[in-house]
């Protein structure tokens, strides 16, 4: 689809944990103010409480009474407790949701690779490949993950890209959690397909009490968009806002020129 508008706005919110319990209707007026704020939603894991398709139905409902804007999920932890994240998956699609495992998807310009990523720690401190075979395995899952990302990436044709996770691929938007954790909160192995590819903006979740937003070792923003989070800073307005300049370099304004290869701009005030 060829891009029809100068700026598109993407909205982006993780770990609604939409549990059986929910009161129907619970989430309209949250997907109401999204749906007029932004051109795009962006779901990033643990739409579930406990990966029941249940829980799953009773989100969708949610989403088809209330967005009207194109949708791209993928899943998180939660989602995979029960062992029902096929049927899950095929729910939010069957509601209009783009759900993304290693797949991309392009709309109003903009091109989406997704993958539920998954955890290892970071830097220096990534667990490594070595010693007990579970280990080793542990490891490969965290090297697959990445590997699903940067062939998601490479898919796309878009000039705009952003990636959707829900584990971190930084450490700096996992810190304010306890340092134990750190580790299996994200893994610097998703940080590597991002420097590849002219990504705008990464979002992920999972860090309920993690940093909003941090930078790669390649200069891409990368916000944590973790609902518990979101609430916490913005409560007027609980989820991120981010512009996709979509015009071309000549046109952009002096100060977007300057940093043309990200081309994503912040439009979530802080308000605490």
């Amino acid at each position: 689809m060829a891009p029809t508008k100068e700026i598109v706005r993407v909205a982006a919110l993780g770990d609604l944990h939409h549990g059986k319990n929910a009161v129907q209707g619970s989430l309209q007026a949250l997907f109401s103010q999204i749906t007029e704020a932004a051109d795009i939603l962006v779901l990033c894991g643990d739409l579930t409480d406990y990966g029941q398709a249940e829980e799953a139905r009773l989100l969708a409902r949610e989403l088809t009474a209330t967005v009207k804007i194109p949708t791209v999920a993928v899943l998180g932890n939660h989602d995979y407790e029960a062992g029902q994240e096929a049927e899950i998956c095929k729910i939010l699609e069957d509601a209009g949701v783009a759900v993304l495992d290693g797949d991309s998807a392009e709309f109003h310009g903009v091109g989406f690779a997704g993958v539920k990523g998954f955890c290892g720690g970071f830097g220096r401190r990534a667990l490594g490949p070595w010693g007990e075979k579970i280990v080793k395995e542990f490891v490969r899952e965290a090297v697959d993950e990445a590997l699903k990302l940067e062939s998601a990436l490479a898919r796309l044709r878009t000039s705009r890209l952003v990636a959707v996770m829900h584990y971190s691929p930084i450490q700096a938007t996992v810190e304010g959690e306890p340092p134990e954790v750190y580790a299996f909160l994200g893994c610097s192995r998703l940080e590597e397909p991002l420097g590849r590819f002219p990504v705008s903006a990464v979002f992920h979740g999972h860090a309920h009490h993690g940093q909003p937003e941090g930078r790669t070792a390649a200069n891409v923003p990368v916000f944590n968009v973790s609902y518990a989070l979101m609430r916490e800073l913005f409560p007027e307005r609980p989820f991120r806002l981010v512009d996709i300049d979509m015009r071309p370099v000549a046109e952009a304004p002096a100060e977007r020129r300057r940093g043309m290869d990200r081309r994503a701009t912040d439009r979530t005030e802080v308000t605490k």
